[in-house]
């Protein structure tokens, strides 16, 4: 009876864990392409390039997290990459691979709630096409409010009062206009407002504040969901 090489046995071993170890090498290269994937994701759910300047200047924590999240399964995919096919090797490549998973997996389920919440807006109101034209027995106020990404049960308040110098209401005055708004089903609020502006006659100007419901009502405030703010001096 002819006994089995010990070579070709040692050979059929070492073939073995090569093809282990190509397929680590195959889950590796779809690690590199993390970032790619993320990106597409974010594109996908409509977070388009303009919309990721705002949401970074809005500190939109999801986006770095997903960014870093995606840097690191690359990371771990190129070390991997370098773990030569041995019975150690494939074992400290699988404990790589498996935190690079780890990463991979975190990267694109924050990048859904990052682009989610930055392509769907945050709810701030914005005052557009502020004006104040007529003659100043008969002066006439328009502006528009718009918001999107206001959650459907939430509404955006809008005050136009009349101030002082120091943009401070003045007393015993009530406000010159005041309007609740609730957004459609997409979440959208598009508001124009035309009013006569009856302000008293001691009054340096007016300030129009446009605030979600129950939210930061601070001009001053650094809040990505602070109010919207306008001040027009009465000539």
């Amino acid at each position: 009876m002819n006994q089995p090489d010990s070579d070709q046995g040692q050979e059929t071993l070492d073939d073995v864990q090569a093809r282990i170890g190509k397929r680590l090498d195959d889950v590796a290269k779809i690690l590199a392409g993390a970032l790619v994937t993320v990106a597409g994701v974010m594109t996908a759910l409509g977070l388009t390039s303009d919309v990721v300047f705002v949401a970074l200047n809005n500190e939109s924590w999801p986006i770095f997290v997903a960014a870093l999240s995606a840097i690191l399964a690359i990371v771990c995919s190129i070390v991997a990459l370098l773990i030569h096919p041995t019975r150690r090797g494939n074992v400290w490549e699988t404990v790589v691979l498996g935190v690079g998973v780890i990463f991979y997996m975190v990267a694109l389920s924050v990048a859904v709630v990052g682009a989610s919440q930055a392509a769907s807006g945050n709810g701030r109101p914005t005052l557009v096409n502020v004006k104040v034209e007529g003659p100043k027995s008969d002066r006439r106020l328009t502006f528009g409010v718009h918001a999107d990404g206001v959650d459907r049960w939430a509404s955006v308040n809008v005050y136009v009062t009349a101030v002082n110098a120091n943009l401070e209401d003045l007393p015993g005055t009530t406000n010159l206009y005041s309007v609740s708004l609730r957004p459609n089903d997409k979440g959208d609020i598009d508001h124009l407002a035309s009013v006569t502006l009856a302000a008293p006659p001691n009054a340096w100007g007016i300030q129009i504040i446009a605030e979600t419901a129950g939210g930061n009502g601070d001009c001053g405030s650094r809040s990505p969901h602070g109010p919207g703010c306008a001040v027009v001096q009465l000539s």
